[in-house]
């Protein structure tokens, strides 16, 4: 095709030029890639560290603080989409004896292999085994600060005095001091009957798929659950201030990603425009020849897209790249990665298509002053 022929020739007798903006672009492309990718990454990072391993919409009772009858609630709910784990719990505070110490712990009953897909406890435990029958799973802050060890024998005291004589299966670590300082685990059979609660429990735990439409599946249960002496609640009400600073970080990213394509457009439109005025001597000699308007505009936009082109090819391998490298460098003290790296190849191929797509349109205007040039125009001046 004779108009991509002559833009190729025309981006080859400028080659410092060329390489000059080629290079511009792919800066703006890898930046673009890296700091979405880094602050997309840092959302998931954060989500998945807060509120991965903990329920994402919780039931409890409206009225006292046991729910009678979990099973109607669950039923009640059943089929609600974005539903991924469904767990019951029964939580009790009591004080923990072993040997001279006391501690003040919280003893949560679970259907372990329930609880198990919401908290992953089988993979927070690092010594020993989950609990079953009259056993106790011991976060690792505590068994520290008391000196615990798997198959210790423990008292748990309940709010009457009463004690009850526990073995420590196993030592859990779930990244939280907090939780590791002031979780028991039991199954949850032990401690309806520790604490006499029946068939009764503290609350109906679920995660969901999406965990930024929890609100929305609180909205269908709770309109699901109106006949029931419940409430509902999610993990987007319990932490508006992480949600406000993901919100935050979303639109900087936004806003650093307009500024780079708008720096893309402007510094192609600027080197075409230019380049309209260094060849306009050709094009006029070949619009003479009987080249026409369209050809010679459809010149300078094969030159945009091969410029696009070629600068998000090198702008996304150089973005990907720079991703790697921080991961790789970037680590704690333990030597696992500060930010766990999260690749959206959507987003990825998407901001290099976006940027190919701002060249061809920053190839508009030159493109127009070039059908508009005339040959006798450039005659004359030449």
């Amino acid at each position: 095709m004779l108009p991509f022929r002559i833009a190729m020739r025309f981006l080859a007798s400028s080659k410092a030029q060329t390489a000059l903006v080629v290079v511009g672009i792919a800066i703006g492309v890898s930046v673009q890639v890296f700091v979405g990718t880094l602050i997309d990454s840092l959302q998931e990072s954060l989500i998945d560290r807060t509120v991965g391993g903990s329920p994402h919409v919780i039931v409890t009772s409206a009225e006292g603080d046991v729910i009678a009858e979990p099973g109607g609630v669950i039923a009640a709910v059943d089929g609600v989409k974005g539903v991924t784990a469904t767990s019951v719990s029964a939580d009790r505070p009591a004080f923990l004896l072993s040997g001279a110490s006391t501690s003040s712990v919280l003893v949560r009953g679970w259907d372990i292999p329930q609880a198990d897909l919401i908290y992953g406890m089988s993979e927070s435990v690092y010594d020993g085994e989950l609990p079953d029958g009259w056993e106790l799973l011991v976060g690792r802050d505590l068994a520290e600060d008391v000196g615990i060890t798997v198959g210790q024998g423990v008292e748990v005291s309940v709010t009457n005095g009463s004690r009850y004589s526990f073995t420590v299966s196993g030592l859990f670590d779930l990244k939280v001091s907090s939780v590791n300082l002031g979780w028991a685990v039991a199954p949850i059979g032990t401690v309806q009957s520790l604490f006499s609660l029946g068939s009764g429990v503290t609350s109906v735990e679920f995660q969901v798929d999406d965990v930024f439409a929890a609100d929305a599946v609180d909205e269908e249960m709770s309109a699901l659950l109106a006949g029931f002496p419940v409430q509902v609640d999610n993990w987007k009400e319990q932490n508006e201030q992480l949600l406000s600073g993901l919100q935050g970080q979303t639109a900087s990213s936004l806003m650093i990603q307009v500024f780079v394509l708008a720096a893309v457009v402007i510094a192609i439109a600027s080197v075409l425009a230019i380049k309209v005025v260094q060849k306009s001597r050709q094009i006029g000699i070949l619009k003479a020849m009987g080249m026409t308007d369209r050809a010679s505009s459809l010149v300078f936009l094969f030159e945009g897209l091969v410029l696009g082109a070629a600068g998000s090819v090198i702008g996304v391998s150089l973005g990907v790249g720079l991703l790697l490298s921080f991961v790789t460098f970037a680590t704690n003290p333990d030597g696992s990665p500060l930010i766990d790296l999260y690749l959206d190849l959507r987003f990825v191929l998407g901001s290099g298509a976006v940027a190919v797509l701002a060249a061809a349109l920053a190839a508009v205007i030159p493109a127009r002053k070039s059908a508009r040039l005339s040959p006798m125009e450039v005659i004359r001046n030449a």
